[in-house]
């Protein structure tokens, strides 16, 4: 019997331009050399697979405490030309006010708009869309949104966060009435100014 290798992958989202956007890196290794793919790597023999996942997040991005979630084991023999390689994918949340540094063994990296995603490695394609229907899911019954917000931030920028991974437009006045049952705001004294608009009331994540 062939030896099975490990690998993880990690998918990580932020919020850019009032979209949502993932970090794909350009491949500077065979297989698939100069194609897009999700940064990962192989397991090293002491490490856990959570282990992992955080170092290859802080190699890629240079970050390290950020929301990190295990989303699915994806085994299809065929998936990796270099042998029976199964992957354990994460996603990430990151902050758009977190400052990234890539590095690793890529050429490049870049933040693609899930809408605008190029030719992906592997089966990176389908790792991603399962990833965005995880995120959409959790949306609706947790609070897994606001681990991609500043700590703090006005209500209009929350919204966008919302429909940036829904992916539709949501009605102002439902979604400020869902945030008054939830309760778990925080208004604070600080406003938001800049820009034609009169400044806007800030809060902070209750839960954080």
């Amino acid at each position: 019997m062939s030896d099975i290798r490990v690998t993880v992958d990690v998918v990580i989202f932020t919020i850019k331009a009032a979209g949502l956007q993932v970090l794909l890196v350009r491949r500077g290794i065979p297989p698939f050399e100069g194609t897009w793919a999700i940064p990962g790597g192989f397991v090293l023999p002491e490490e856990g697979l959570d282990q992992a996942a955080r170092r290859e997040l802080e190699e890629e991005t240079g970050v390290r405490d950020v929301y990190l979630e295990q989303l699915y084991t994806f085994g299809d023999p065929g998936r990796d030309p270099r042998g029976r390689v199964v992957t354990v994918a994460y996603y990430a949340l990151v902050s758009a006010d977190r400052q990234l540094s890539a590095g690793s063994d890529a050429a490049d990296a870049r933040w693609f708009p899930m809408s605008e995603l190029p030719a992906l490695a592997f089966d990176h394609g389908p790792i991603l869309s399962y990833a965005l229907e995880r995120l959409r899911n959790k949306l609706e019954y947790t609070t897994v949104g606001f681990q991609l917000l500043p700590e703090t931030f006005t209500l209009t920028e929350l919204q966008q966060v919302y429909e940036a991974i829904l992916g539709r437009t949501l009605d102002k006045r439902n979604f400020r009435r869902k945030l008054d049952l939830l309760g778990i705001l925080t208004p604070l004294k600080a406003q938001k100014r800049g820009g034609p608009s009169r400044p806007a009331q800030l809060y902070r994540f209750s839960g954080r």
